[in-house]
């Protein structure tokens, strides 16, 4: 029996920053693990430093740019594909299945990829890069804040919220904004 990876990414829906997905080989059992939507902040970050320091990890980045350039869909595969690049060395494991969360396959060219609804609550891994992605996507959106003060980057970690809406009106449009998005497009 081979080694199964979970994916899952963060920050589709965010009008600003990079688009994450995490890859996860989980060797032994994380207790707490679930969908990082459902952990608080404290949870994600401990249970984070658990799992790189247990588990094979790969993260995935792919610039508000480069969603713009690609779409959506494009960009999530993308991310996928570069987290799996950045995946810790396997050694001589095979690779049994690929378990991505959601109900789109974003990896259909490899044969061993299925999607799974819900698997961020179904499947560890899936859970384990659900929030290494969340974590390390925060960490960076918390960098830009102090880049970009005023505009809340630290609290809606770049989801259209009333804050953001109004930091566009007062400061306009940064690089981080994904400018194919319409609401942003509104302020451009």
């Amino acid at each position: 029996m081979g080694i199964v990876i979970g994916m899952d990414e963060v920050g589709r829906g965010c009008w600003a920053g990079p688009l994450v997905a995490g890859a996860v080989a989980l060797p032994a059992t994380i207790a707490g693990l679930n969908d990082s939507k459902l952990l608080s902040k404290l949870q994600r970050e401990s249970l984070a430093e658990q799992i790189h320091a247990l588990a094979h990890v790969g993260l995935g980045w792919v610039s508000s740019s480069e969603v713009d350039d690609l779409g959506l869909t494009k960009a999530v595969a993308l991310a996928m594909r570069r987290a799996l690049d950045e995946l810790q060395k396997l050694g001589n494991e095979v690779i049994e299945s690929i378990l991505i969360d959601g109900n789109f396959n974003f990896l259909p060219e490899l044969t061993n990829t299925r999607a799974i609804i819900g698997g961020d609550k179904l499947e560890p891994a899936i859970s384990a890069a659900s929030i290494v992605a969340k974590v390390a996507r925060d960490a960076y959106m918390a960098e830009l804040a102090l880049q970009h003060p005023g505009y809340g980057f630290e609290s809606h970690v770049g989801y259209g919220t009333a804050q953001h809406k109004l930091a566009l009106e007062k400061f306009g449009v940064l690089s981080h904004h994904r400018k194919s998005y319409k609401p942003i497009q509104a302020f451009l």
